[in-house]
């Protein structure tokens, strides 16, 4: 039978960990039946599918696997491609085989696509080797939560106990005084080591090194040390500073909010998130065209005229060189013109059209621009391509030089109105440290979504500019970079003498 419903293991947390094959699955999905344990950053891989979540713990109602059953079957009976995504790995703890028969009995032809399990990403994600050549030669996955119908335990916690290995436990949260205890009668010495590992490869992921006689009183609700959680017993927990390196990483345990425009928030949340920082994103603001290009098409249509084009982002050359070329004309209509551009990433983006910038003001800023064109200005005529809001510094510098200067809008900055409900709530809550703020627009958007419980965080300007508008309008400036580039930006979060101002809570 051709599979029309896919299993998929999601992995343990990290959306990166995803197999080429799941990634696949999904693009192909109408509907993803999803759990509680798969990172809601997967969506990407399915932005035109169907989602369904099956529940998640302590949020919402996790459905009856008769229930899931159910849903699979029908919307495959309906022609609809299923994806059916788990956490971890279909085959380890995720009641697969249930579903299979289910599938087999109506006649529907499915795939299983493995993930990567807990026990497995311990070893790279919390440095703990599930096995090792002087310490453990066999792994145990077991069950801390077997099904409650089942009349006698199928765990023989005597044979556990005598293991010789690496024992993982899965879901074994709420049990934990029940199965240290079977262990501990069986025999497990109560001195064995132990790691408690919440979260696997996630930003806030949790290690918890004790003994075995202290696993259940490090797993009561008073610790806060929630599902999803694995607990690794063995000699192989005490090697874990020897392998460590996730949280080692200078922004581990930071959340840090990045608040530029969708296009423009993965230059800046990437490297956060290879640098340990667990990256929210909301946009303080939206760029698109101009809701009148009247301006700009007129400008197109004598460019002959102008000496100078002068791009002050890369968004500017974007939008008007998309519209210059949709308009049916190419780059040659360009000759006559000289470039100059605003910073090295605006010059990278001409030369994605290959157009090489005649001009770059050294500092990567519009004032440098202005000092360098300022010497030639007087007789000159130039054409400013920029956005909707900004501060006129070019405009007005080449005018008191004796240059003659058009601006034209080639793309709009909209403020956003509202953020998502559950940043809002993390930033009223203190549990925001960093928001990166890149330009006064951001700035003043951010003051008005969040108002006072902005000041609950720790702001990160780009510019002395944008730490000027913040201070007038009543925030303070955690750190300001050293250069107005997002690389400087990320440097100074992550410098050694910045380290004290981490560690501290936002104010």
């Amino acid at each position: 039978m051709t599979p029309t419903v896919f299993l998929i293991g999601a992995g343990p947390g990290d959306p990166g960990l995803l197999t080429l094959r799941g990634a696949e699955l999904l693009a192909r999905a109408d509907v993803v039946l999803y759990d509680g344990l798969s990172n809601p950053a997967l969506r990407a891989h399915a932005v035109n599918a169907q989602w369904i979540s099956v529940g998640k713990h302590g949020q919402s109602r996790i459905w009856r696997q008769d229930e899931i059953n159910d849903e699979m079957i029908r919307h495959a009976r309906a022609g609809r491609i299923v994806a059916r995504l788990k956490g971890g790995d279909p085959a380890i703890f995720a009641r697969t085989a249930e579903e299979t028969e289910a599938l087999r009995a109506a006649g529907i032809g499915f795939e299983v696509v493995p993930g990567i399990t807990a026990a497995l990403a311990a070893g790279s994600y919390a440095g703990i080797s599930i096995t090792h050549r002087r310490f453990a030669s066999a792994v145990a996955l077991v069950t801390g939560h077997e099904e409650p119908d089942k009349v006698t335990s199928a765990l023989d916690w005597e044979a556990l106990a005598r293991f010789p290995g690496t024992l993982v436990i899965y879901m074994g949260v709420t049990t934990a005084a029940t199965w240290t205890a079977a262990l501990l009668a069986a025999g497990k010495p109560p001195a064995t080591p132990a790691a408690i590992l919440r979260r696997c490869s996630l930003p806030d992921q949790q290690t918890v090194h004790c003994r075995l006689d202290e696993v259940a009183d490090r797993l009561t609700p008073a610790t806060k040390l929630r599902p999803p959680v694995i607990v690794i017993v063995g000699e192989v927990t005490r090697l874990a500073d020897q392998m460590s390196w996730f949280d080692k990483r200078p922004l581990f345990g930071q959340t840090v909010l990045v608040t530029r425009a969708e296009q423009q928030a993965d230059e800046l949340a990437g490297p956060l998130r290879e640098l340990g920082a667990e990256v929210l994103l909301q946009p303080a603001i939206e760029i698109g065209p101009p809701s009148d290009a009247s301006g700009l098409e007129q400008a197109m249509e004598d460019l002959a005229r102008f000496d100078w084009l002068v791009f002050s982002s890369r968004n500017g050359v974007s939008y008007f060189l998309d519209r210059w070329l949709a308009a049916g004309h190419d780059l040659r209509g360009l000759a006559n013109n000289r470039l100059a551009a605003v910073g090295a990433r605006t010059v990278e983006r001409l030369r994605d059209y290959h157009l090489r910038a005649d001009l770059e003001g050294p500092a990567m800023t519009a004032q440098s621009l202005a000092d360098s064109l300022g010497p030639g200005a007087a007789g000159r005529r130039f054409l400013l391509i920029r956005a909707s809001r900004g501060p006129k510094t070019l405009e007005t510098n080449l005018a008191i030089a004796g240059g003659e200067t058009t601006s034209v809008v080639a793309y709009e900055h909209r403020d956003v109105t509202a953020a998502d409900p559950e940043i809002v709530r993390r930033m009223a809550d203190g549990k925001i440290d960093f928001v990166t703020v890149t330009s006064d627009a951001i700035a003043r958007s951010l003051i008005r979504i969040f108002g006072d419980d902005l000041k609950k965080t720790r702001l990160i300007s780009l510019s002395s500019g944008v730490t000027d508008t913040l201070r007038s309008c009543g925030h303070d400036v955690a750190s300001q970079a050293e250069t107005p580039t997002m690389d400087s930006l990320i440097r100074q979060l992550t410098r050694a003498d910045f380290r004290d101002l981490r560690d501290q809570e936002p104010h």
